[in-house]
């Protein structure tokens, strides 16, 4: 009587003589274990480090306010940023409400600028533009991020300030002004939205289209009302990542804003020379602090609450997205 094999029998070795069938022993994959070590060890590596960075910022940052004359409740409520003075003199104020300005100014001309720019390129990649065209203007988009920033940064400086004070006049615009140094952020971050979004857009299926053209849609009314907003969270998520990117920004901003916050706030003249948070923590390094001053502990704190800001931004950018996101 014949034995015929098994799929459970592959790779077994009949004793002679028998009938039956052995399981050979599992080999054991050493590669596969020394593999998965590898990447538990590259996840513990981020995660130290991401609680290092935490911890050492918010440590830093706490030590400032037990420097005599520094109160929390001034550095949120005063609308005067003088850390390089004497703690104890009349001339010292360090209230971050001036920088905090600053940031939100230049962040929302750079969205200004980077959203409508963003959203129509990945609109025309993703419904109009040729497939040929696409795959050649797609990777010279995402090379414009790839710029240095302080080649970015002079030419705000260079050419986009003297743009400026030619349109709008030399007494209105000085050298240094929120304007220039957001346009040029606004371009940094363009090709941010519209990779992500154009990815988000030729995601959606193929037959949300097709239906939209059946019923007689034309092609602006399928790109607007139907894969724009399939593709919303998508979006949403590279704006989150853009208004990350440009609250961020430091050598553009250091080159082409200024150093001086504003007096007076709210502020809202984007004509006007600024300070912003990472412009201010470039400053204050530049300077060399020495460590345990109010500069010094100052740089932290700033860089603190950047980070709060961000990661709360974050935190609503994720609930948008659980909100809106489509499945298919």
């Amino acid at each position: 009587m014949s034995t015929v094999a098994t799929p459970s029998a592959v790779g077994s070795v009949p004793p002679e003589g028998s009938g039956k069938h052995i399981l050979a022993a599992p080999r054991p994959r050493y590669g596969e274990k020394v593999v998965l070590g590898l990447l538990w060890l590259c996840a513990a590596i981020s995660v130290v480090t991401t609680v290092g960075i935490i911890v050492v910022l918010f440590t830093e940052a706490v030590a400032l306010f037990g420097i005599p004359g520094v109160s929390i409740v001034e550095f949120f409520t005063d609308t005067a940023w003088r850390p390089f003075t004497d703690p104890g003199s009349d001339n010292f104020r360090i209230g971050v409400l001036p920088l905090l300005n600053s940031t939100l100014l230049v962040t929302a001309i750079a969205l200004a600028i980077a959203i409508p720019l963003g959203l129509a390129t990945a609109i025309y990649l993703s419904e109009y533009a040729r497939p040929r065209v696409r795959r050649t203007v797609k990777p010279f988009l995402e090379l414009l991020a790839g710029v240095p920033t302080v080649v970015l940064g002079y030419f705000a400086l260079t050419f986009m300030t003297p743009l400026l004070r030619s349109l709008f006049g030399i007494e209105r615009v000085p050298i240094f002004n929120a304007m220039s140094a957001g346009i040029v952020v606004g371009i940094l971050v363009v090709p941010t939205i519209a990779s992500i979004s154009e990815d988000s857009m030729s995601a959606v299926p193929r037959a949300l289209r097709e239906g939209a053209y059946g019923l007689g849609s034309a092609r602006r009314h399928v790109a607007l009302k139907i894969v724009f907003p399939a593709a919303l969270s998508g979006i949403v998520a590279s704006i989150i990542l853009a208004f990350g990117r440009a609250v961020g920004e430091t050598l553009i901003v250091s080159l082409a804003a200024g150093n001086l916050p504003p007096a007076e706030l709210p502020a809202t003249n984007p004509f006007q020379q600024v300070q912003t948070m990472t412009a201010y923590i470039t400053q204050a390094v530049g300077g060399e602090s020495a460590r345990g001053s109010v500069t010094f502990q100052s740089i932290f704190a700033v860089g603190a609450l950047l980070f709060v800001l961000t990661f709360l931004v974050n935190l609503i950018a994720l609930r948008i997205v659980r909100r809106f996101r489509e499945e298919y």
